[in-house]
């Protein structure tokens, strides 16, 4: 699941200039996740500019899979959770 976590916002003219996301996947007793950023040059002047309160997280994560490989993060997490279910690497002691 993909949320928007925080925004920080230009205080001039209320444009975006970086989204904080997190992705988490989860599997039954397994879970993995990934937080990042994203940095955005707002344009008032532009028609495509929405103002900073009538913005909805789904208009924001539009913005960030524009700007990450939303696939190959997915991906990842999907890997890690494949890791933790068939660990190649154990731990512990003989005794």
């Amino acid at each position: 699941m993909w949320t928007i976590a925080q925004l920080e916002r230009n205080s001039g003219d209320d444009g975006v200039v970086v989204a904080h996301w997190r992705v988490t996947l989860t599997e039954g007793e397994y879970s993995a996740s990934k937080y990042g950023t994203c940095s955005f040059q707002p344009d008032p002047t532009s028609t495509d500019f929405v103002p900073f309160d009538q913005l909805t997280e789904v208009d924001v994560l539009e913005w960030v899979y524009a700007s990450v490989d939303k696939d190959e993060v997915e991906a990842r997490l999907a890997a890690d959770i494949e890791s933790q279910k068939n660990p190649t690497v154990l731990t512990g002691l003989p005794w």
